[in-house]
């Protein structure tokens, strides 16, 4: 299984070699830091979080910043369930980077998403309602709910079609197709429309095996270690430099001290 955190951007077009135009959802995919790993053994279940896009630092609590201290300050926290006996060739690890360099041309994936946010709306656009005649004594009424319910039982049922808040609600699109991989830029089109309006979250996944960036905390640990080098081998000249200097000022002294000497 193989899943990745991305921004939609936008819909485009792409031609295609013969020609033909296929219309696909530009998104904005990665990179994205696995911030955690669950176990079955001490969380119950195996899942894998992951880190997406940047917050100010002033604008997230605490405790979430200590959740991933070393490895940034991100606006998305999600979690992707896997399976312990679906064992895969890599394992992942805390720190580790995933980009769009998983997916390919022709992968099948699912894409996740918020709906547009609507408001409040009524029956008619919520619920296809087909609305009263226009005539025959119906009076400002031509939009209107209508019955809610018999006289009995003295109350409204659960679930009575109603005017309400629509939209805004998590959407999944099933067996959308990747149209291209643009890895330079961390940019994945996706054929067909994709739920939520843009600059929104998209949760990408699909079968495959993922593959790992390199680790956030090796870069910074060899850069480091580089800088702790060059460091050290620049005290070490200046330490030589040092003594040797020493060394010249004791000969010195001690050719002064046998000249007077001598005289």
């Amino acid at each position: 299984m193989k899943f990745i955190l991305g921004k939609k951007l936008e819909m485009t077009q792409l031609f295609q070699d013969d020609g033909t135009v296929v219309p696909v959802t530009k998104i904005q995919a990665g990179p994205c830091v696995v911030t955690q790993v669950k176990n079955a053994g001490k969380d119950g279940y195996a899942a894998v979080q992951f880190g997406y896009g940047a917050k100010r630092a002033k604008n997230i609590n605490k405790s979430l910043r200590g959740h991933a201290d070393g490895l940034g300050n991100f606006q998305y926290l999600r979690e992707m369930r896997v399976k312990d006996e679906n064992k895969e060739k890599v394992e992942l690890k805390r720190g580790q980077i995933i980009d769009v360099s998983s997916f390919i041309l022709g992968d099948v994936v699912d894409a996740i998403g918020a709906s547009k946010g609507l408001g409040f709306q009524g029956v008619v656009k919520r619920h296809h309602f087909h609305g009263s005649p226009g005539s025959h004594g119906h009076k400002d009424q031509l939009r209107h709910s209508g019955s809610v319910g018999a006289k009995g039982p003295a109350h409204v049922f659960k679930g009575t079609r109603m005017g309400g808040h629509m939209g805004d609600e998590r959407v999944t699109m099933k067996n959308l197709s990747i149209a291209k991989v643009d890895a330079d830029n961390n940019i994945l089109y996706v054929r067909g429309a994709v739920p939520g309006a843009r600059n929104g979250l998209v949760i990408i996944k699909g079968e495959g095996e993922m593959t790992i960036a390199e680790s956030k905390k090796s870069e910074v640990r060899s850069e480091e270690k580089e800088t702790e080098k060059i460091t050290n081998d620049e005290l070490r000249i200046k330490n030589k430099g040092e003594e040797q200097a020493a060394e010249e000022n004791i000969e010195e002294k001690e050719q002064k001290k046998e000249e007077v000497a001598a005289i």
